[in-house]
C-alpha cells in the first residue's frame, strides 16, 4: 500500500519533536490517532521507524534514511505545488504577445516595464509583425495577445482599448522640414517615405495617401526590417520614415523627429490589445488585467469579467 504525504509529515514532526503528544498537537491530532499511523507506515514500509521509550520517540537506522527521503519528498512536492499555483493565478509561466510597432518608449514599454516588476517570474516572448501575421498567429494559438491598432482588423473575440500614439515624422538633419516645430501632411506629400512592412507600415502610408491628396504622391519605399534599420537609412539622408511614438525613443545621430498634425492637432493612431475568448494561458489574463488597471477610462466592457 502507498505511503500519502501526510503520513511523510506525520514522521517528519515526530522526528523534530522526538514526542508523540507534542507532534500530534502540532498536527492538531489525537496521540493515540498519530501512534497508530506511524505504527501504519511501519507496517506498510515491513520496517521500525522510531524508538519509543519514556524518555521520548527517537529514529531508528532506517528511520533516518526514511525521514531523510521523505523530507526531499516534500520538500520537491511544495516547490511543485507552488509552481503550479504561480502558473494558474498567471504568476509565472510564459506569455507570448504580438508587437505591432516600436518598444522604445511610451505606453507598451512602460506596461511590459510594470508587468515584469509584478511577475518577475514570468517569461515574456515577443512576436514582431504586421496585423495579418498577428491575427493568423492569434488564431494559431501561437501568440497570446497582440497589440495594434484597430484598421481593417475583422476580429469578433476580445479587444480591450488602449493607448493613442502620435504619427510622427523622422527626417534627415539637413533637411528643411527640420526646421518646423511640427509638420502638416502635405509637408510629406512629395517626399521619400521608408516604411517597414513588419508593422503599421501600410496603415501609415494609407495615412498619407488620404490626408496630402491635394499633393503629387510618390510612392512608399517598403523595407523588410526594422524601425531602426530604417532611422539609420534616414540619418545618411534616403528619405523620410513615418513612425509610431513609441519609436522616438530610438536616438540616432543625424535624426530628428517631428509630430505630424492635422488641423492644428497631432494625428494619433488608436491601439488595442487583441486576444482570443478561448484563451487559457492564466498568464495573458494576468498582463490583459493589468492594461485594464493603467487605462481604466479606455478599458470599457469589451473584455470578459
Amino acid at each position: 500500500m502507498d505511503v500519502e504525504l501526510r503520513d511523510l509529515r506525520s514522521a517528519l514532526v515526530v522526528s523534530q519533536h522526538q514526542s508523540l503528544r507534542r507532534a500530534a498537537q502540532v498536527l492538531n491530532l489525537r496521540q493515540s490517532t498519530l501512534s497508530r499511523r506511524i505504527r501504519c507506515i511501519e507496517e506498510r514500509l515491513g520496517a521500525k521507524l522510531f524508538i519509543r521509550s519514556n524518555g521520548g520517540t527517537r529514529p531508528t537506522v532506517a528511520g533516518l534514511e526514511f525521514l531523510d527521503t521523505a523530507g526531499q519528498i516534500l520538500e520537491d512536492a511544495a516547490v511543485a505545488f507552488r509552481k503550479l499555483k504561480s502558473r494558474s493565478q498567471g504568476e509565472a509561466g510564459r506569455l507570448t504577445i504580438g508587437i505591432y510597432a516600436s518598444l522604445a518608449t511610451g505606453n507598451m514599454h512602460a506596461s511590459l516595464a510594470e508587468h515584469h516588476r509584478r511577475f518577475p517570474e514570468v517569461d515574456v516572448h515577443i512576436v514582431d509583425g504586421g496585423q495579418d501575421r498577428l491575427v493568423g498567429a492569434l488564431m494559431a494559438n501561437s501568440v497570446d495577445i497582440a497589440i495594434m491598432t484597430r484598421s481593417s482588423i475583422n476580429w469578433e473575440d476580445w479587444c480591450l482599448p488602449l493607448w493613442s500614439e502620435r504619427v510622427v515624422a523622422a527626417i534627415p538633419d539637413a533637411h528643411p522640414l527640420c526646421q518646423r516645430v511640427t509638420l502638416e501632411w502635405s509637408d510629406l506629400g512629395n517626399e521619400r517615405i521608408l516604411l517597414t512592412s513588419q508593422g503599421p507600415g501600410p496603415e501609415l502610408e494609407h495615412l498619407l495617401m488620404a490626408k496630402s491628396h491635394s499633393i503629387r504622391y510618390r510612392h512608399a519605399l517598403y523595407q523588410e526590417a526594422g524601425v531602426d534599420r530604417l532611422l539609420s537609412l534616414v540619418s545618411v539622408g534616403h528619405g523620410i520614415s513615418l513612425v509610431l511614438e513609441g519609436a522616438t525613443g530610438l536616438r540616432y545621430e543625424g535624426v530628428t523627429y517631428r509630430a505630424v498634425h492635422e488641423n492644428a492637432e497631432p494625428t494619433r493612431l488608436a491601439f488595442f490589445a487583441y486576444s482570443r475568448k478561448e484563451c487559457s494561458n492564466p498568464a495573458a489574463r494576468s498582463f490583459l488585467d493589468l492594461l485594464r488597471e493603467r487605462y481604466p477610462d479606455l478599458s470599457v466592457g469589451t473584455m470578459p469579467a
